[in-house]
């Protein structure tokens, strides 16, 4: 009787939440009716809610989530392998494991101000070592003079590194868990055959644990996506018109070259901090552009966790345990 109970508490739970998520999805995409279009997508953001665009935030959030990934997966990736696989249990480790286990916890906000502490503070000072003197080239297709590239104190390389914080305990969690979801006689019939520590844990280890670090990295990065209180705590623009770089098309990061050094120092906004200005609007109107706004975060966000399940089952498919 008493496990009856216990079952039919839980599957009422489960429903009461599956219809509350229900209930918000359709307010939402019945909020947006009216203005989510192809021209929400292609325009960037404006005073006015009939041409108020969602274009800045995507290549805001693009460029902070490439960067974030840049920094994140191999600084991450190589902590946990150093963990688990070449660092001796010490009281030291073992240190480290709990406060890793702990900055997971740690509201976003926090590392907004440590952000803002220390790469906010140090983009200034690095942006004085632009002295017009330093000339970039790439295979000599272009060369940019670094004082011609505008660099702001708020820009998308700042975002990117307080992201970083952000998202690196649990990246190096879900590595870890990878990590040890690897059977033991793997790396005992590798050594066994006459491979050093490193080539056991490069050629066998990791390739063994890469479905399940990949979903970890990617459901990670789409964390960061969705936060907006370190951004902002960071001086992100809440309205802007402009994307970063001045790149508005996927085919111009291939006809503009040289912008792609500019748009890492520029300014930018992201998804949800438009979603957030365009929610505190006195028109009435913004509402439905605030709603379109939630339906196209959720539509990149689904398409990202999307991505890591079909990553993890083809990753899985060479798995033979």
């Amino acid at each position: 009787m008493l496990s009856r109970v216990f079952a039919w508490l839980c599957r009422f739970s489960t429903y009461s939440a599956l219809a509350v998520l229900v209930v918000l999805l359709a307010a939402i995409f019945y909020s947006s009716i009216g203005r989510l279009s192809p021209d929400f997508v292609t325009n960037t953001n404006s005073t006015s809610p009939v041409k108020a665009g969602i274009l800045a935030g995507l290549w805001g959030s693009f460029w902070l989530i490439l960067f974030t990934a840049m920094f994140s997966v191999p600084v991450g990736v190589g902590s946990a392998v150093y963990l688990e696989e070449i660092a001796k249990d010490s009281m030291l480790v073992r240190i480290i494991k709990v406060n890793l286990a702990n900055l997971a916890g740690v509201p976003s906000i926090v590392y907004g101000i440590l952000g803002y502490t220390v790469f906010r503070t140090s983009a200034a000072a690095i942006a004085e070592l632009f002295d017009g003197k330093h000339v970039i080239g790439v295979l000599g297709l272009f060369k940019v003079r670094l004082s011609k590239l505008p660099m702001y104190e708020d820009n998308i390389l700042v975002g990117a590194l307080t992201l970083t914080l952000v998202i690196l305990p649990t990246v190096i969690a879900a590595s870890q868990e990878a990590l040890r979801s690897v059977p033991s006689s793997i790396r005992v019939a590798s050594l066994a055959l006459g491979a050093t520590r490193w080539q056991t844990i490069w050629r066998q280890v990791i390739p063994a644990a890469l479905p399940g670090i990949s979903t970890g990295v990617i459901l990670s990065t789409s964390r960061a996506i969705g936060e907006a209180a370190p951004l902002i705590m960071l001086g992100a623009l809440t309205y802007t018109s402009m994307c970063p770089g001045g790149i508005e098309s996927p085919l111009e990061l291939l006809t503009k070259p040289a912008q792609l050094l500019h748009a890492p120092l520029d300014q930018f906004t992201a998804m949800p901090i438009e979603i957030y200005d365009w929610s505190k609007q006195p028109d009435a109107r913004f509402t439905a552009v605030a709603a379109s706004g939630i339906v196209v975060l959720l539509v990149v966000l689904l398409s990202i966790n999307s991505v890591a399940m079909v990553v993890r089952h083809f990753a899985s498919r060479r798995l033979k345990w």
